[in-house]
């Protein structure tokens, strides 16, 4: 499967999730020791969302072992976006349909995540848009990326 990497462009791999193979969700404690100085940025994104987007509805999901633990964020029933803690940040996944990505091409985002966007791979529920968040001008190119999904 090939990963689309956004955020640290040029990188060809991805971080792997700080719970893989644990049987329960992670604790805030457990996220603080994961994610280190990423802990403020992940806190901040989800403020963010929740007061832009009413995405106060989440839920930490394990698909499967080997995948670990990630946080769903909805509004409403409708995924916006998932959330996976690694060590030392965290990646954020989008299922963009193609009225999304269209969208995502009329709004204004950076080349590289145009980019991205356009080399992720197709699944039936959209692309699979990955990005990995360390910081928080991190942020902004997935808030934006967030509000084309919501709107399509």
């Amino acid at each position: 499967m090939r990963y689309a990497v956004g955020i640290m462009p040029g990188k060809n791999t991805l971080a792997a999730n700080a719970f893989i193979g644990r049987a329960t969700a992670p604790t805030d404690a457990d996220l603080v020791k994961a994610l280190g100085s990423a802990k403020p940025v992940w806190d901040r994104l989800l403020a963010d969302l929740a007061a832009r987007f009413d995405g106060k509805n989440r839920e930490w999901k394990c698909y499967s072992a080997k995948a670990g633990w990630s946080l769903r964020l909805l509004r409403g029933k409708r995924t916006i976006l998932w959330m996976a803690p690694c060590e030392g940040c965290f990646r954020v996944a989008f299922a963009l349909g193609e009225r999304a990505v269209t969208a995502a091409h009329e709004s204004g985002l950076p080349a590289w995540l145009l980019r991205t966007i356009d080399e992720a791979e197709k699944y039936p529920e959209g692309r699979a848009v990955r990005l990995h968040i360390k910081s928080p001008k991190d942020l902004t190119a997935v808030e934006k990326l967030a509000a084309v999904k919501i709107a399509n």
